[in-house]
């Protein structure tokens, strides 16, 4: 599976990595989004858990809310370790989002691309 998420650029910004969850990656609950570090500068990891698997949509938000990058990823029930190519977006802040396809937000989380 390969997820590419589309912006301004041709590079690919999310990319599958290992199916080993590190402790700084684990999530408590049953659904929701981490990255390994809020810090990037190139790449970053990424855990997305879900209860169901299925088509679920990422979308990575810049400082003013709006949506940089999106992308549909199909999901297994439980973790899901993916890694953020940052080197397409400008040095910000952003969310990344996990949003089911009725647009319900699942759950949020912050890194800053130095």
């Amino acid at each position: 599976m390969i997820c590419i998420f589309t912006s301004c650029t041709t590079e690919d910004v999310l990319l599958p990595a290992t199916n080993d969850v590190v402790e700084n990656l684990k999530i408590v609950g049953n659904v929701g989004i981490k990255v390994e570090n809020i810090f990037v500068k190139e790449e970053v990891a990424m855990n997305v858990k879900t209860e169901t698997a299925g088509t679920y949509i990422v979308k990575i938000l810049n400082i003013a809310n709006k949506s940089v990058s999106k992308e549909d990823v199909t999901l297994k029930a439980g973790n899901n370790l993916l890694k953020i190519y940052a080197n397409a977006l400008p040095s910000s802040a952003y969310r990344i989002g996990l949003f089911d396809l009725n647009g319900n937000l699942l759950g949020i989380t912050d890194f800053n691309k130095l």
